[in-house]
């Protein structure tokens, strides 16, 4: 499993991928490449600034008139008329962003790639993509675990998953009636085994899905396992077995990554989920995806690139305050790595990167650390990612490593302050929860500001409104 997926020691047993035979087969749709061009301008666009409920929703153009937020340009879908005669002249495109003002084209015929070029409104263009000859293929195990059957001690409501909200002060927030409730998180990840199977889920409300990778799927429920177990450590609403960080919040589930192989185009297609994300209106965004190094070496990152605003996901994400929302990311395993530092788009500003800790705060040595390349704290909080509760594809309560969790059962938490504060923006929340950590009065590169107190955040909060 590649290291994107953030699962560092317990792979064998958390991800439930069962080879079909060592033999490889061709990578779906054939060979091609894909380039992500940018675009000069978006002169010819069929939408208007006049006009934005023809491309964001209702509730996503509520969620910024809260927060006094402007539609701008960034927020028009790119040219028609450009995508237009990129088609026309035998290339395809699959995708792009709006907020970076990039297309993604698949490119069959290698001896077309020149003409990428040559259209006057493209200022440059990056391979991101290669189809490789062949791949071996993994498929789900799609066999759920009978846990009916299975006999628990009944300790207390929160079962499995109580010292991962107790480290973060949230019981206190969820008996005050604060559980997510009206709050849209999306999660963007790598696949949902079995979340439309398994029994533990049949009451978290899922609003909807979509898969950004392409050749796209429809079924993001028949691929992988590591998006169960991230929504599992916010959505889990089981008594006295697993309660979640935000039982009561809707999720809308995305994908982006490809388990197949690992490319920078990962990164153009964590953009447009995002995007999509902020068009639907959520409140919240989890990822807990993270990109250091690609399979084409030329492409794979370097420090000096952690600026936040460089890689296309980074930028992307340091845009996501802007529009209203939070991004909550996972800081990256890479700690005990060559690599060591947050991966991209940890490094990104105005968001919440969090480092993974053990059950005792003690931080796991696989935690990625900080600061970014210009200087700022890295990462901003930390929470649980050592032996964290979750759900597997299987169907099964187990517990699992990485920042990858230590990021979800955050987010849950976020949603619930957000909940409990609904008049703040999205920069005074996260400016409320690094304020609450433990180490505030002296963030570091390993904790960041520390062990948010969301309780603690709740208070000053409600303080600082009646000033």
């Amino acid at each position: 499993m590649k290291h994107t997926f953030l699962l560092i020691l317990l792979l064998a047993e958390t991800l439930t991928l069962s080879a079909q035979g060592s033999k490889k087969i061709a990578y779906p749709d054939g060979k091609f490449s894909i380039f992500r061009i940018y675009l000069k301008d978006k002169k010819g666009t069929a939408y208007s600034l006049k006009h934005p409920e023809t491309f964001l929703s209702a509730k996503a153009l509520k969620r910024r008139e809260r927060q006094n937020l402007p539609v701008d340009s960034t927020d028009l879908p790119i040219s028609k008329s450009y995508v237009d005669q990129i088609n026309k002249a035998g290339l395809q495109v699959i995708g792009g962003s709006k907020w970076n003002n990039t297309a993604l084209v698949k490119v069959t015929d290698p001896g077309m790639i020149p003409l990428l070029k040559y259209f006057p409104f493209v200022s440059r263009t990056v391979k991101v993509f290669t189809a490789p000859d062949s791949i071996v293929p993994i498929r789900p195990d799609n066999m759920v675990k009978d846990t009916a059957s299975i006999k628990r001690k009944k300790t207390n409501r929160y079962g499995t998953g109580r010292s991962q909200i107790q480290m973060l002060d949230g019981i206190r927030m969820h008996e005050a009636g604060f559980q997510g409730d009206g709050m849209l998180i999306a999660i963007v990840d790598g696949g949902y085994m079995n979340v439309d199977k398994i029994d533990y889920f049949k009451n978290v409300k899922i609003v909807g899905t979509r898969d950004f990778v392409y050749p796209y799927n429809t079924n993001v429920y028949n691929l992988l396992d590591h998006g169960t177990m991230v929504l599992s450590d916010m959505a889990a609403n089981i008594d006295s077995m697993f309660v979640g960080t935000a039982p009561h919040a809707s999720y809308l589930l995305l994908r982006s990554e490809d388990g197949r192989s690992e490319n920078l185009v990962e990164e153009d297609y964590w953009a447009q989920a995002v995007e999509y994300a902020d068009s639907i209106g959520a409140d919240i965004i989890n990822s807990s995806l993270g990109y250091t190094k690609f399979d084409d070496a030329q492409a794979s990152h370097i420090y000096r690139e952690q600026d936040g605003k460089t890689a296309i996901n980074s930028c992307t994400a340091s845009m996501v305050a802007s529009k209203g929302m939070i991004l909550v990311n996972s800081a990256g395993n890479e700690g005990m790595k060559t690599w060591k530092r947050i991966n991209f788009p940890a490094d990104a500003t105005n968001i919440l990167a969090v480092a993974a800790l053990s059950r005792d705060s003690i931080n796991a040595r696989f935690s990625s650390v900080g600061p970014s390349f210009d200087g700022r704290v890295k990462p901003d909080v930390a929470a649980q990612g050592y032996q964290s509760a979750v759900i597997d594809g299987t169907g099964v309560i187990t517990t699992a490593n990485g920042t990858s969790f230590a990021s979800p059962i955050t987010c849950g938490m976020v949603a619930c302050l957000w909940q409990a504060l609904p008049h703040k923006t999205s920069f005074e929340i996260m400016d409320l929860i690094r304020k609450s950590g433990s180490r505030a009065e002296f963030p570091d590169n390993i904790f960041g500001y520390g062990i948010p107190d969301f309780w603690k955040a709740y208070q000053d909060g409600l303080s600082n409104a009646a000033h």
